[in-house]
């Protein structure tokens, strides 16, 4: 047996170190733990870190919206004019008819005319007066051959000026639906043609279903106002076939088809 009595007795630290020896030699580099561990935890919370603010939810950005302020709507109805020759100094003036800085066109035509006509708005392409471009063009075409004149028949639009692409129901609940009625009882024709009814219906409150051809007659009390809806006049020079189509409900609506 070998002599180890004068040997002295290693110290702690060299037993463990040479226990951590006899480890790494058999291969354990590591520290191993019976608790789990979550090891993508920090990489979480970096992530979560840098994500962008959630939106809000729909209803409740709805619901902020509906607490913003009304919009504006037509000036109080004693202030509308109760006379057809006060009413185009008004229609120029009023500044919920149509944004501030756009070209005004004022109706022309002799009140209780034979036949009102009502366009949605001014044509892109009209000079001084409404409907003198292109479209008014082919409207002077159907008025001769019906037998009219300009001179006889009222001519008149729903909104004054020439608005890209307007919102007509945002128009509606600023009051101007209730403009054009009030328009028409100014006027008090025999007749009334609308052409582009699905925007002026909208205009007037109907029901989507019921757009195009809703509006066959205006209840202007005490009597009610025949009215044909039609396509509106750029919808005719963009498809022609719908100026055969309108031509034949003319005829059936006046009674002069043979």
């Amino acid at each position: 047996m070998p002599d180890t009595a004068d040997k002295p007795a290693p110290s702690f630290g060299d037993a463990l170190a040479a226990a951590l020896d006899w480890w790494r030699d058999a291969g354990v580099d590591g520290t191993f733990v019976d608790e789990p561990q979550d090891w993508l935890a920090a990489a979480r919370l970096a992530a979560a870190a840098q994500a962008p603010t959630p939106q809000k939810p729909l209803r409740e950005l709805i619901a902020e919206r509906d607490d913003s302020p009304p919009p504006p709507t037509v000036s109080d109805r004693s202030g509308w004019p109760t006379e057809l020759a006060a009413f185009a100094d008004w229609w120029l003036a009023e500044p919920v008819l149509a944004p501030a800085g756009l070209r005004r066109l004022v109706p022309a035509g002799p009140a209780g005319a034979k036949l009102m006509i009502v366009v949605p708005m001014p044509s892109a392409d009209d000079g001084d007066t409404l409907l003198s471009g292109r479209a008014g063009r082919l409207l002077d075409a159907m008025l001769a051959a019906m037998g009219l004149e300009r001179g006889e028949t009222y001519i008149a639009s729903a909104i004054p000026a020439h608005v890209p692409m307007p919102d007509w129901a945002a128009l509606r609940q600023a009051g101007i639906g209730d403009v054009l009625l009030h328009h028409i009882a100014l006027v008090a024709p025999d007749r009334l043609l609308i052409l582009g009814a699905t925007s002026i219906s909208t205009l007037l409150g109907n029901d989507p279903p019921n757009l195009a051809h809703s509006l066959q007659a205006i209840n202007q009390n005490p009597s009610v106002i025949a009215a044909l809806p039609a396509w509106d006049l750029e919808a005719m020079l963009a498809r022609p076939a719908l100026k055969a189509g309108f031509w034949s409900r003319w005829l059936d609506w006046t009674g002069t088809g043979t």
